[in-house]
């Protein structure tokens, strides 16, 4: 089966992806103890946003690989302390090798964590957790079956844009969705699929 389960080295079935290079141990332990796992508290949303939005047109190993890098400049991916980053810490990110720099993301990161700021304590938790689907959904077998967007990423991303977040779509929504367990889209055979 085409894009189906694949059994790793060491007898477990996982999502093809979670394998890809046997030797990349980082793809491996995400997606054997992160992707998929409920997430909540506000920091932990934004850092998962953040990255998402990061990862937007790159391979997610060259975000995994950076992702102490981005927890150091970013402060812990606390929103209290990246909204208040001044343009100088905007052009300090810039010349930071440990993460991409990539302006326009940047200031995404900055800007977002401003609005959530202006948010409630757990708001922004309450906000992304209420656009998870509700009822059972069937598991995907390959990973054809799983799909780019749904029209919860796509009310989430209106919503969070609408309240002026950027660098959301609903392709980034629904990356942070799957990465922080408002979906589970490990394959119906995988070993990590609750």
């Amino acid at each position: 089966m085409s894009g189906g389960v694949v059994v790793g080295a060491d007898g477990l079935a996982r999502c093809p992806w979670g394998l890809e290079a046997e030797s990349m141990a980082d793809y491996r332990r995400y997606h054997d103890t992160e992707w998929g796992r409920p997430v909540h508290g506000d920091d932990a949303l934004y850092e998962r946003m953040c990255l998402e939005a990061f990862q937007s047109g790159l391979s997610w190993l060259t975000i995994l690989r950076r992702r102490e890098g981005f927890r150091a400049a970013f402060e812990g991916f606390s929103i209290a302390k990246v909204a208040a980053f001044t343009e100088e810490d905007a052009e300090r990110l810039l010349a930071d090798p440990g993460i991409i720099r990539n302006r326009a993301k940047i200031a995404a990161a900055i800007g977002n964590a401003r609005v959530a700021a202006e948010l409630a304590p757990g708001e922004l938790d309450a906000l992304i957790w209420s656009y998870a689907p509700s009822g059972a959904r069937r598991a995907p077998r390959t990973t054809a079956d799983v799909p780019a967007t749904t029209p919860e990423s796509v009310a989430l991303a209106k919503d969070l844009k609408k309240r002026g977040f950027r660098f959301v779509g609903p392709t980034t929504a629904y990356a942070t969705m799957q990465a922080c367990g408002l979906v589970d889209d490990h394959l119906a055979s995988c070993h990590a699929r609750r």
